[in-house]
């Protein structure tokens, strides 16, 4: 049988587990034989006699890695680690190739073939595995009701004796998954809510949602259903457009990303300094840099009375539905992998070359490639 490794999640805030007992139990149905490192799921609720009913085994880490010919895990691992596997071990998990270059050498070097969940290519065929989609539905939600937290108003509008309360007004930078999330949340909560984004495409799924579009003279559409890099013309025709409309705004919550990329600046100082004190802006984009001038990852900074949050992994703060959700992702990779019982991937196919950031000793992605010097 073909055996899988799960190690207990290290990097900090980080509550997520790669398998859940659900899934494990289809795994070994299928011919795998699942390794979990004692309470790798404990952080999302699942005990480790949830995994062994499942018909998986608890090992302390000492014992985890031993004869494990695919490693699957949320954060990559770290390098002593992977100087426990032996070469050609399958690695599966978020990578983040462009923030620790190192660690991608260490996997070439050590002839790991490792897949970067978030390279998943966009197509049809692999839309069951796509991590970041997953994940971006929890944190799109988790934005929104943070938003509500930190902002000093009501979202929905009351009535009460004491005269009526006026909805929030929410405006959503980013229309991709998480900016969807979003929208549909604080219109669950109640407030007025606006969307824009570069993409023409995104504005008709925003509308369905029940919010407002913004509308410039900007057509950004790239590929795989990202925007492209705009042109400097473009980018100061959207921010004197969207400084206005900003000021009006209570809540402000951006999502534009760019896969192996800083995220796009969305939101300059200036345009912060023209809101309302009291306003509040959720940068998502906080990991990659931001999408506002002043965002500081994992703080919450003021100007001018305006609150400015740059979380840090919001999928773990909904680890139960995001573990589940993972999860999936990695049961559907799961079938690239295995055949007839036999770790047999085909390394040509579409989406497994897309993925593969590292094999046989080389580093097999090109953009990474490029940044490493390789």
């Amino acid at each position: 049988m073909v055996r899988i490794a799960v190690p207990k999640e290290t990097t900090a805030r980080e509550r997520r587990v790669a398998l859940t007992p659900e899934v494990v139990a289809r795994l070994v149905r299928e011919g795998w034989r699942v390794r979990l490192e004692s309470g790798a799921g404990s952080s999302a609720f699942f005990a480790d006699d949830d995994y062994i009913s499942a018909g998986g085994e608890v090992a302390l880490r000492d014992e985890l890695f031993r004869d494990a010919q695919a490693v699957f895990s949320v954060q990559p691992l770290e390098k002593p680690d992977l100087e426990r596997l032996e070469s050609g071990t399958i690695l599966a998990s978020l990578m983040y190739p462009w923030r620790d270059p190192d660690r991608v050498g260490a996997m070439a070097e050590a002839k790991l073939s490792a897949l970067a969940m978030e390279l998943v290519p966009r197509i049809t065929r692999s839309q069951s595995m796509d991590v970041l989609s997953s994940q971006a539905t929890v944190a799109g939600y988790v934005a929104a009701l943070l938003a509500a937290r930190e902002s000093p108003r009501f979202f929905p509008m009351l009535t009460t004796a004491a005269g009526t309360v006026r909805p929030a007004k929410v405006l959503v930078m980013g229309v991709g998954v998480a900016g969807l999330q979003a929208i549909a949340t604080a219109k669950r909560l109640g407030a007025n809510v606006w969307a824009y984004d570069v993409r023409k495409a995104a504005a008709e799924q925003a509308l369905s949602l029940g919010a407002k579009t913004i509308e410039l003279p900007i057509s950004a559409e790239g590929e795989g259903g990202y925007a492209r890099e705009l042109t400097e013309e473009e980018k100061r025709l959207q921010q004197a457009a969207l400084e206005g409309e900003a000021a009006k705004m209570d809540v402000v919550i951006t999502t534009a990303q760019i896969p192996g990329r800083r995220a796009p600046l969305l939101v300059p100082r200036a345009m912060v300094e023209r809101m309302s004190p009291g306003a509040v802006i959720v940068d998502l984009a906080a990991e990659s840099g931001g999408n506002c001038e002043v965002t500081r990852p994992g703080e919450t900074v003021e100007v001018g009375g305006v609150k400015v949050v740059g979380p840090l992994n919001l999928p773990s703060e909904l680890p139960v539905h995001a573990s589940e959700m993972y999860a999936k992702n990695l049961y559907n990779l799961s079938k690239l992998l295995l055949k007839d019982g036999v770790l047999n991937p085909d390394w040509n196919d579409e989406i497994l070359a897309g993925m593969l950031l590292t094999h046989g000793g080389q580093v097999t992605h090109g953009p990474t490639k490029v940044l490493i010097g390789g």
